[in-house]
């Protein structure tokens, strides 16, 4: 029977962090909760009904068994800024290839744009697509980020492992380019993984980053 793991749309916070970790680690329901000790069944009620509580106990080794957590399973630190524990004694900053720039990028995230404007610089955080290699956001016409069309920007996505004190980030440089033509922009539609997080506004303006050069770096830990 194929294990079923994605959280119901009514799942309560600890559910969809569970949830959320989970898929992060690629692990699935039955391989979580084999590592926790717990039922899968167990497991599915906690992801999925928003009023579960899970036992201290049971959170607990759920918690170990995703390499987290109770704190975080429960939110701690969302309102304040990643990176505040101390840097490891022996780490070392190492630069990525193109190939694995790319392969961190992935499919979809979230990132930051860097443009100039008429107010001066700005970075803004955006949900992102990588549609024919290409780095793709949306959003409204006449705002900032739509501004920025003709210019060249930078885009960057990092991801930083608390517990570990590792992380790495990739920085794309190039032209932001609006993707035009009824057929391409459905083409972009099809394949956005979401709709932007900050919802408001409707963002049906394609902005695309023609990549004129791709760098990364990796802090590892010996």
């Amino acid at each position: 029977m194929m294990d079923d793991t994605r959280p119901a749309t009514g799942a309560g916070d600890v559910g969809r962090r569970i949830a959320a970790r989970r898929e992060e680690l690629g692990l699935t329901r039955q391989d979580t909760a084999v590592r926790a000790g717990v039922a899968a069944g167990y497991l599915r009620y906690l992801e999925q009904q928003p009023n579960a509580t899970p036992g201290t106990s049971a959170l607990i080794r759920i918690a170990d068994a995703l390499d987290t957590s109770v704190a975080a399973l429960h939110g701690a630190g969302t309102g304040r800024p990643p990176g505040p524990g101390r840097a490891a004694a022996h780490s070392e900053l190492i630069e990525l290839d193109p190939a694995e720039c790319r392969a961190r990028l992935s499919t979809h995230g979230v990132g930051r744009i860097a443009a100039h404007t008429t107010d001066g610089l700005v970075v803004l955080p955006v949900n992102y697509s990588v549609v024919d290699g290409a780095v793709a956001f949306r959003t409204a016409p006449g705002s900032v980020l739509a501004a920025a069309v003709g210019a060249h920007v930078a885009f960057e996505v990092d991801h930083i492992d608390e517990a570990l004190s590792q992380g790495w980030s990739v920085l794309v440089q190039g032209r932001a380019r609006a993707v035009t033509g009824a057929d391409v922009v459905r083409r972009f539609d099809a394949l956005a993984h979401s709709r932007p997080w900050a919802g408001g506004a409707e963002r049906d303006l394609w902005v695309r980053v023609d990549e004129d050069r791709i760098s990364g770096r990796r802090i590892v830990v010996h």
